[in-house]
């Protein structure tokens, strides 16, 4: 009888614990200091994967997190930090409006906590926490190794936790009847965003790339490159002869040498700074040689020359077809800046048939990489101003939905005035 009642009082304490944890207020969430951003100068700190955010000596600058909160409530915040022993940091951590300062004693090689207390976050969506340094010039605030959020407001919270701080790459994809052979794929683009180290490509196919990028405050590129036959994905040394894609021609002024890191092929470009807000028009042809080489060549309508201009040409073994899975993109190449909204604007595709006639693309499906799939979900395509719109990055609330088909209104005007260079 004793056996039972212990048994039956083991069973109640158990059902007890197990109401008790699942009535629990939800875990804390850590957001590592390597998912972290910088700002005003991307570079003003060294930021990786194992030491988290390091060498933070300049007050001016300060550390961004973004995350989305999806039940409004009371947020705790603070941030694991390492610092010399009885070295000493006060910082200040912002959030919805609210300012609150800590200051914490270091402990050597032992991480330490700053507590910066509660934040009341009144409504759903994105926030950004900004940790601004109140040390003096040059003195260390701290080796940065997590922010830490608990409370009701954490409960669904959604941050990139993956070292990858790039925004989602996003495409968009135009459906074109298997059966058409396409020898020349045009599309109009307008760059409305330019922060550094991004990629707009407007004319993309099975074979190449085609498009404009911004490599520094100084430096804009107009990029047409062409991949090598085989399956090497990063040494063009390693690709024999009879793969590799030749150069057949190319403009005035303009670079064209190898790639490789992300496939192989051939690369070309020319220095141009190309204006955002400005509508950038651009083609590709395909000019099959024999049943086994097609001629790619990438075309640019220079804004300041007024005319057509050739970028290069490349003859592509192991093809002797046209123009296969058109495609547009935006990529942000360089994770620093990962935070900052890009955008961009795709018109009036059109394709021309080896029959030489004409025909408008005006549906488009959109695409991401893995990355927009859990870790970035700030990726877009849309139909804005009777064009396609990409978009990513900023941390912007709402997503478009992977797979998702949009359609533009048609011009109904093929671009006759396009006059190649021979």
């Amino acid at each position: 009888m004793k056996r039972n009642i212990h048994f039956f009082v083991l069973v109640q304490v158990i059902v007890f614990l197990v109401c008790t944890v699942s009535a629990a207020p939800a875990a804390a969430l850590r957001i590592p200091a390597f998912t972290a951003y910088l700002d005003p100068d991307v570079r003003g700190a060294r930021v990786s994967r194992r030491s988290g955010v390091t060498g933070w000596n300049d007050p001016e600058l300060k550390v961004l997190w973004f995350g989305e909160i999806k039940i409004p409530g009371k947020l705790d915040c603070s941030v694991a930090l390492r610092l010399p022993t009885d070295a000493t940091s006060k910082l200040q951590l912002t959030v919805a409006g609210q300012s609150h300062q800590a200051l914490v004693k270091g402990a050597g090689p032992d991480l330490v906590t700053a507590d910066f207390g509660s934040f009341d976050i009144d409504k759903a969506g994105y926030q950004r926490f900004t940790l601004k340094s109140l040390n003096p010039q040059s003195q260390s605030s701290g080796d940065l190794d997590a922010l830490l959020l608990d409370g009701p407001a954490v409960q669904d919270a959604h941050f990139n936790l993956q070292p990858r701080r790039n925004a989602a790459s996003v495409h968009l994809f135009y459906p074109v009847d298997k059966d058409i052979k396409v020898e020349a794929f045009y599309c109009e683009m307008t760059g409305l965003e330019d922060p550094i180290w991004t990629y707009y490509e407007a004319c993309g196919w099975h074979r190449g790339y085609f498009g404009m990028q911004v490599n520094s405050p100084t430096e804009r590129r107009i990029i047409f490159s062409v991949w090598d036959s085989g399956n090497e994905a990063v040494d063009r040394n390693k690709v024999v002869e009879e793969d590799r894609v030749k150069l057949m021609a190319k403009g005035e002024g303009v670079y064209a040498g190898d790639f490789g890191n992300e496939g192989t092929g051939g690369h070309s470009h020319l220095k141009y700074m190309w204006k955002t807000g400005q509508k950038q028009r651009f083609i590709v042809t395909a000019k099959p040689t024999d049943a086994t080489h097609t001629i790619y060549s990438g075309y640019y309508f220079h804004p300041d020359k007024k005319q057509w201009f050739l970028i290069s040409s490349w003859k592509a073994p192991k093809e002797g077809g046209y123009l296969r899975r058109l495609y547009s993109f935006s990529e942000n190449f360089g994770g620093s800046n990962g935070h900052v909204l890009r955008k961009a604007l795709y018109g009036n595709q059109w394709i021309r048939t080896a029959e030489g006639r004409w025909v408008e693309l005006t549906t488009a499906g959109f695409s991401h990489d893995p990355t927009g799939k859990a870790d970035r979900l700030d990726r877009f395509m849309g139909v804005e101003s009777g064009q396609f719109f990409l978009s990513h990055g900023g941390f912007v609330p709402g997503f478009t939905k992977y797979g998702e088909k949009f359609t533009r209104p048609a011009t109904e005007k093929e671009p006759s005035d396009i006059v190649l260079p021979e």
